[in-house]
């Protein structure tokens, strides 16, 4: 199997399968049910059933992919778009004009737009931000106070992403605003995805109220960012100045709608899934002490006594192994759909044009084809030597190909610094209350993680 779908001639077309239907869906909701009660153990299971099979989701068809290879070929094909239940139920909050949505030229011109702010050589320039912003972490839990780590997490998120590349501390006051918001919308959209009750979302039912309010509150945080910028007259070198100074196809401004969906695409997905992965990071500190143990060796050997600072990042191997088996554990981006534009061939089975794709990096990350003892936490699964044991597309948690996310190395690099200085200075144990359960939105974290932070 390559990593590209295969357009079938009509001869070949009549003799390709069907994929084969999951058991266990129900009269109207189909499979939708499934996905909503337990759906890492629903998508954990759907391999044993085949390499492509096929879900019911209200009234839609929907073809699940179970397979590294092919979740490759899908991601990598052309004949495969951003489109499907996740990316409609995501459409109030990222618009349809935001890097994150779109596809075609549009998606390939924006790309073009916010790559420099990426790019490799660029990111060390955001260092002494992500390392303020650890260290900060590290002074406000001093206290010994219980820490409601959701809060903390995400906070922490957003303040990196807004200072690095919106550069501005006008963020401060509109942090707590965000995370919250973030927690009602993510949640409630993943609802939206999985039974889709359709008109029954706009009854004023209170969580549909808070749905709502969520939302258009969002919305009215990024223009009072976009606004203050321009209000302030400065123009530092700075993702959102790119946005604001960015031209389309025939060299005019981009459109307001564009600059507002893309600012959405920016600060939403990142913070939320930097923050679900560092609240992940410190449920595995916590059940895991002996890591931080080694991390904190690690640090004094490569650090000595100084502050861990950016450029210590690349040396932290251990820390960025841990890092690495906490994405391939934890997946925030647990959950991905695609729609295909063309009939094609995916694993000799027909996919018919317009049908949706769903795919799972939780499911295909925790495989047993993939990984020995794959639910046992172990860093060094990613030294050189054993890392190349992998097979190709079942380690995936940024994507791959031309949608794979733009701030990986941004994103890596953060949740390095972040874990090196964190562990060093504490470990964690859980207090009354905390339960690190799944919790299953559009992107998974720990259900509500309280700790207390316990000096070295």
């Amino acid at each position: 199997m390559t990593v590209e779908s295969v357009r079938p001639g009509a001869s070949e077309a009549a003799a390709l399968r069907e994929p084969p239907l999951a058991g266990g869906g129900l009269p109207v909701l189909g499979h939708g049910w499934k996905l909503a009660r337990d759906p890492l153990a629903f998508m954990s299971r759907l391999r044993d059933h085949g390499e492509v099979v096929r879900l019911r989701i209200g009234p839609k068809t929907v073809y699940a992919v179970t397979t590294p290879a092919l979740t490759g070929a899908v991601a990598l094909s052309p004949d495969y778009i951003i489109a499907g239940p996740l990316w409609e139920s995501l459409q109030d909050l990222l618009g349809e004009e935001g890097v994150a949505t779109a596809n075609g030229p549009l998606h390939r011109r924006q790309r073009r737009t916010i790559q420099p702010a990426f790019k490799l050589e660029a990111i060390p320039a955001y260092g002494p931000i992500m390392a303020e912003e650890a260290y900060a972490l590290v002074e406000r839990w001093r206290s010994g106070e219980e820490l409601d780590v959701t809060t903390e997490s995400f906070h922490a998120a957003v303040r990196v992403s807004a200072r690095c590349l919106m550069r501005g501390g006008y963020m401060d006051a509109r942090a707590e605003r965000i995370c919250d918001d973030l927690a009602t919308l993510f949640s409630g959209m993943y609802r939206r995805m999985v039974v889709p009750l359709g008109p029954l979302y706009k009854v004023p039912l209170p969580a549909n109220r808070e749905f709502n309010r969520a939302l258009a509150d969002l919305h009215v945080l990024v223009d009072e960012i976009v606004a203050d910028r321009r209000a302030g007259g400065q123009k530092p070198d700075d993702l959102l100045t790119a946005l604001l100074e960015a031209e389309d196809d025939n060299g005019e401004p981009i459109g307001e709608q564009e600059i507002h969906d893309q600012v959405i695409a920016i600060l939403t997905p990142g913070s939320e899934t930097v923050g679900a992965t560092i609240m992940s990071l410190l449920l595995v500190l916590t059940e895991h002490p002996e890591l931080g143990d080694k991390i904190r060796d690690e640090v004094e050997n490569v650090v000595g006594d100084r502050p861990v600072a950016f450029e210590d990042v690349r040396k932290l191997t251990y820390t960025a192994n841990v890092v690495t088996e906490t994405l391939r554990l934890y997946p925030a981006v647990w959950i991905l759909t695609r729609r295909a534009v063309a009939e094609t061939e995916l694993g000799g089975y027909r996919i018919p044009k317009g049908a949706d794709l769903i795919y799972s990096p939780y499911a295909i990350q925790r495989d047993r084809r993939s990984y020995e003892r794959t639910e046992e936490f172990d860093p060094d699964r990613w030294l050189p030597e054993r890392a190349r044991d992998v097979p190709k597309y079942a380690m995936s948690p940024f994507s791959v190909g031309n949608r794979k996310c733009p701030s990986d190395h941004f994103s890596m690099a953060e949740l390095t610094l972040i874990t090196a200085v964190v562990a060093s200075a504490y470990r964690f144990e859980h207090v009354s209350g905390s339960d690190s359960r799944p919790r299953i939105g559009i992107t998974l974290r720990p259900r509500r993680l309280m700790l207390r932070a316990l000096p070295r």
